[in-house]
């Protein structure tokens, strides 16, 4: 089958040819129908031969969905010509965090070295992706599956971000998205749906700002050095309730730390490297600064409830798998105006 792999150190992913997998016991075989890009595969391929924890070649794509296509000895759940959404945190299935869904936090998965597909396990960029295990599927039913990929992360993150605010989000209050991007102008959406608060979207790029006016964001703005006096303003003083930072470089997370209120939350979800102080006097008294990690399993359910009310419009780029390398050429050079999907 083809599959698109990282295969040696600071080198592009390549597509090339690699064995049919066959399912062994427990395990599901899926004929992949939709796999989306992400700025996480970036920071696996930026890694030092020391930080890899897992070989190479690896093939990507940790946004997965499709058909099952055979079932391993003992395998069930799922039915041979389902479509599902692959959950991609796997964990130890067994241990506290895991037992309540929440692979994402597997208190064993370091220990016991188990990765998420296209992030340590080969993932979805492929024409068949194995999944360890049922449990890691969600039936799909009439949902398209390209606009449905991406949702399994870039729609499972920021909708697990977004529910940690949700209490502080009533009436009155501004929660500041920054980065409009494939995560952030799905960020917004969910904060539309699930709370009543102002949307202020954040970006670099005027395109982005367009978009994020096209999904609802209330105002759209620049981020720029006057970025966070605007927020004052717009706040009459206060800051903003909730800020979530989608990007996560040093200047968006200062910018974070300076649009926020007294009580407020900012959510760092990005991985660009940046930090926030936390100390008396650093911040507005009873800031909450977060760093999360993807979402439960139930949550990925509770996106895809979401999904199938159509309160979502994700905007995605196709690709044939064969134009994944040139996808990714765009995606680091911020081209790709939502989320790129590859479709084998």
């Amino acid at each position: 089958m083809k599959a698109l792999q990282y295969q040696r150190i600071s080198e592009p992913p390549v597509l090339t040819t690699v064995e049919d997998p066959e399912p062994g016991p427990g395990q599901v075989l899926l004929e992949v129908t939709a796999a989306g890009a992400c700025h996480s595969d970036f920071a696996v391929m930026g890694m030092t031969a020391q930080q890899l924890r897992f070989p190479l070649p690896l093939t990507l794509g940790h946004e997965g969905v499709g058909t099952v296509a055979a079932l391993g000895e003992g395998a069930g759940g799922v039915q041979v010509g389902e479509s599902v959404a692959v959950y991609g945190p796997w964990g130890c299935g067994v241990c506290h965090n895991c037992a309540q869904g929440k692979e994402n936090y597997c208190l064993r998965a370091d220990r016991e070295g188990i990765f998420p597909p296209g992030l340590g396990a080969p993932g979805a960029m492929a024409e068949y992706l194995l999944v360890d295990d049922a449990r890691h599927l969600v039936p799909l039913g009439d949902l398209d599956p390209v606009t449905t990929a991406p949702l399994t992360d870039a729609g499972l993150t920021p909708y697990h971000a977004v529910k940690l605010s949700v209490p502080k989000l009533v009436a009155g209050t501004t929660a500041v998205v920054i980065g409009t991007g494939g995560l952030g102008h799905i960020g917004i959406q969910l904060l539309r749906a699930m709370t009543p608060a102002r949307v202020v979207a954040l970006d670099v790029a005027e395109e982005k700002l367009e978009l994020a006016r096209n999904v609802g964001a209330h105002e759209a703005l620049l981020s720029d050095t006057k970025a966070a006096d605007r927020i004052r303003e717009l706040t009459e003083g206060q800051g903003a309730t909730a800020v979530l930072d989608f990007v996560g470089v040093p200047p968006t997370t200062a910018l974070a730390g300076q649009s926020v209120g007294i009580e407020g939350d900012v959510t760092l979800v990005g991985i660009g490297g940046g930090s926030l102080p936390v100390g008396f006097g650093i911040l507005p008294y009873e800031t909450t600064v977060r760093s999360p990690y993807w979402g439960s399993r139930s949550e990925l359910e509770e996106v895809l409830a979401l999904a199938r009310r159509g309160v979502l419009d994700i905007h995605v780029e196709r690709f044939p798998l064969d134009e994944a390398p040139r996808a990714y050429e765009l995606l680091h050079e911020g081209k790709v105006n939502g989320r790129a999907v590859m479709v084998p």
